[in-house]
């Protein structure tokens, strides 16, 4: 495994394995994500990571608040910007599509829909899961600087033969995830990461990702 696949093989994996993680290799990821760019040397990151029995806690606490809906949401930010629109609004709803018709669910189906999100919470059947936070007053630049270390734990993953899922959904039920969670209060919570083995199987793995060209994010000047 070098960089390069990573890279290549990295995805947001939502269906895994029945098969544990050892804290050995966590804790091997974890340690060397600490090397990973941030301005000032700040690391302005923290993350608490469940499994087994307080995991599950935190999955019986979302399942009571699921069926109120929207009613039930509290986001500490928004997880997308209310005017997103252009490319961007199209590359959003354009991989919801694609990974509904990977799932045979069609438009139509809202209640098969709905069920499929509702795996959000239980973080795709991942034997782990990884809650981000970091201190309310960081600004642009450090939550720039959590990517950076979260985009390096999923690297990481790969060499360790892992996968993950970075899951903003989670920010939704902040509240929630406050009462069954000890997340400091001067801390905002940012998301989730499922963590473990690939279901290679799973038709939600199998379909592709559309990327847009580079001519769309870059512009070269000076160059013959």
């Amino acid at each position: 495994m070098n960089v390069t696949n990573a890279v290549q093989t990295r995805r947001s994996v939502r269906a895994f394995l029945d098969k544990p993680v050892d804290s050995e290799t966590l804790t091997r990821i974890l340690e060397k994500a600490q090397r990973s760019p941030s301005g000032g040397n700040t690391q302005p990151w923290h993350g608490i990571v469940l499994t087994g029995e307080p995991m599950q806690r935190l999955f019986d606490r979302i399942a009571e608040e699921f069926p109120k809906g929207r009613a039930a949401h509290a986001p500490e930010y928004h997880v997308y910007p209310p005017e997103l629109d252009g490319a961007y609004e199209q590359r959003r709803r354009g991989v919801g599509e694609d990974m509904y018709s990977a799932l045979a669910i069609s438009r139509e189906d809202k209640g098969q829909r709905l069920q499929w999100f509702a795996r959000n919470f239980q973080a795709f059947g991942a034997p782990v899961l990884m809650l981000v936070h970091t201190p309310k007053y960081m600004g642009p630049p450090q939550w720039s600087d959590i990517g950076m270390w979260l985009q390096t734990i999923g690297l990481l993953a790969r060499e360790e033969g892992l996968d993950t899922c970075f899951q903003e959904a989670w920010a939704v039920y902040s509240p929630q995830i406050r009462e069954v969670v000890d997340i400091p209060e001067d801390h905002a919570f940012f998301c989730g990461v499922a963590i473990g083995y690939r279901d290679p199987d799973a038709p939600v793995n199998q379909f592709d990702v559309a990327r847009a060209p580079l001519e769309e994010s870059i512009r070269w000047d000076g160059w013959d």
